[in-house]
């Protein structure tokens, strides 16, 4: 009977490449080299990418965690890629997930990168909007308003199904106030200009928060707007998964 354990354990191994679900708990390289981290939206949590179907990767959410006084991105970066625990890992970066991601990229080696309306450096953002946050008046914004809804905020957020809508009603519901505040700000004092390697972005036409003439994405989303992820997976899902597999 050992033997016969033996001859078995030593099959799956020669062939973990095809049966991956079957490989013993230490050969796991084949597992990591799949496995996907994907970072949200600001405040946002991982119901935004419920519709990306992404068959044959392992998804793991990274999890927001509460910012230090006075932390920059590179620090921020430094604390939560502690969750990243593969070596070369796939990443998935939305909007402020997108600017993490890219700082983290830089902290670790990264095999392959996606950026979903999101920015590559600084010099993709609106410099007005820049301007008004180096002035810190996202200081005086109430919290009930960053929390609320109404048809502005749909509209700057290409929110136009009633399913849009919901999910962006429950993302907004759900924002921490400090942790958007302190994003703000890191947002405008984040000065990287180095383009990431290995990293595709991808932008929707239509999007009003991340101006889509600003950015030179390597896929224009026709029509998306900054929930494209959410109500244009279909899309994207395909471009991710021909990405990766190149």
């Amino acid at each position: 009977m050992a033997q016969s354990v033996k001859v078995s354990f030593a099959v799956l191994f020669t062939f973990s490449s095809i049966l991956a679900f079957s490989q013993p708990p230490k050969d796991t390289a084949k597992e990591e080299q799949r496995t996907i981290y994907l970072f949200s939206g600001l405040g946002a949590d991982s119901s935004i990418f419920m519709n990306l179907k992404l068959p044959g990767y392992h998804k793991v959410y990274i999890s927001w965690i509460p910012a230090l006084p006075n932390e920059s991105l590179t620090q921020y970066a430094g604390r939560i890629k502690s969750q990243i625990t593969v070596k070369n890992p796939y990443i998935i970066g939305l909007s402020f997930g997108g600017i993490v991601a890219v700082e983290v990229s830089r902290q670790i080696k990264v095999e392959k990168m996606v950026l979903i309306s999101s920015v590559r450096t600084k010099d993709d953002l609106n410099k007005m909007q820049f301007f008004f946050m180096r002035l810190g008046l996202y200081r005086i914004i109430p919290g009930s308003l960053i929390k609320h809804t109404n048809f502005l905020i749909y509209s700057y957020f290409g929110a136009r199904s009633t399913n849009d809508k919901k999910a962006l009603t429950h993302l907004m519901q759900d924002t921490d106030v400090s942790f958007f505040r302190w994003a703000l700000k890191s947002i405008a004092l984040w000065d990287n200009k180095e383009v990431p390697e290995r990293t595709i972005q991808i932008h929707g036409t239509a999007d009003r928060v991340i101006a889509s003439r600003l950015v030179h994405p390597d896929y224009r989303i026709k029509g998306g707007g900054h929930l494209m992820v959410f109500n244009k997976a279909d899309t994207i899902s395909k471009i991710i998964t021909n990405y990766f597999r190149d």
